[in-house]
C-alpha cells in the first residue's frame, strides 16, 4: 500500500533537515572545505545520491537557509499597510529584526549564529554562490516593486541597492560583534546605520558619499530689458 502524499512530504523535509543539520553540524566543527560530501552523507545516513537529489552542490547545504529567505522582502512590500510606501515597509521591518535579533542582521550572540555567519564570509565558494541567492531576491523584489507601480528600472536599481545595503549592514554588525561588542551594546548604532542607510535610499546618496557640502548655485544674473 502507498503511503499518503502528505506522509512522503513529511519524510522528505524531515531527510532534507537531517541533512542540512548535519552539513552545517561538521562544516562549523572541522570548516567548509575540510568536509566532504561523503562524510556528511555517511553522518546523516543517507547515500551521496540522495544527498544531491536535495542539494545539488555543497554550498547549497549552507546556503539553503538563504533560500527560504530570498523572497522575504517581496513579501514584506507586498503585505504592507495601505498607504504605506515599500522603502518604509522594509525600514520597519529591518529595525524590527534589529530588536528581534534575527541573525540574518548579523546582530546575535548565539555562538552558532555568529560562527555560521563568519563562515559564509570567510569561505570564497560560499560567497559566490550567495550572489545566486541574491539574485534571486532582487529579481522577487523588483517584480514587487513593479506591482506597487515602479517602473521597471526603478524597481531594479532599487531592489538591488536594497539588499546590497541590508547585507553590507549584517557585515558590519557582524564585524562589531566579533571584535567584542555584545548584541546589545551595539543595537543602538546598528538602528542609527540602517535608519541612515534608509534616509540615502529614499533621498538619494548624492554629494553624502564624499562627504561634500552641496554645490553652490549659479549666481543669477539679471537679463537686460
Amino acid at each position: 500500500m502507498n503511503e499518503p502524499v502528505g506522509l512522503r512530504e513529511l519524510k522528505k523535509e524531515r531527510t532534507r533537515e537531517t541533512i542540512a543539520e548535519t552539513a552545517i553540524r561538521l562544516f562549523l566543527a572541522k570548516g567548509f572545505d575540510q568536509v566532504s560530501v561523503t562524510e556528511v552523507a555517511a553522518t546523516a545516513e543517507v547515500s551521496r545520491r540522495t544527498l544531491f537529489a536535495y542539494f545539488p552542490t555543497k554550498e547549497d547545504l549552507v546556503l539553503q537557509r538563504f533560500a527560504d529567505h530570498e523572497s522575504e522582502a517581496a513579501r514584506i512590500v507586498r503585505s504592507r499597510p495601505a498607504g504605506r510606501e515599500p522603502l518604509e515597509a522594509l525600514r520597519e521591518a529591518l529595525l524590527a529584526a534589529l530588536e528581534q535579533r534575527d541573525p540574518n542582521t548579523g546582530l546575535t550572540d548565539d555562538p552558532e549564529a555568529r560562527a555560521f555567519f563568519g563562515m559564509i564570509l570567510d569561505t570564497e565558494s560560499l560567497a559566490v554562490r550567495l550572489t545566486r541567492y541574491a539574485s534571486r531576491g532582487i529579481d522577487a523584489l523588483a517584480e514587487a516593486l513593479r506591482e506597487a507601480g515602479a517602473d521597471p528600472l526603478v524597481a531594479r536599481l532599487t531592489a538591488a541597492q536594497v539588499l546590497v545595503v541590508q547585507h553590507e549592514l549584517a557585515v558590519m554588525n557582524h564585524t562589531c560583534l566579533t571584535a567584542g561588542e555584545s548584541a546589545g551594546e551595539r543595537h543602538p548604532e546598528a538602528v542609527r546605520a540602517a535608519e541612515r542607510a534608509f534616509d540615502l535610499l529614499s533621498h538619494g546618496v548624492g554629494d553624502k558619499a564624499s562627504g561634500a557640502p552641496p554645490a553652490p548655485q549659479a549666481e543669477q544674473v539679471p537679463r537686460p530689458q
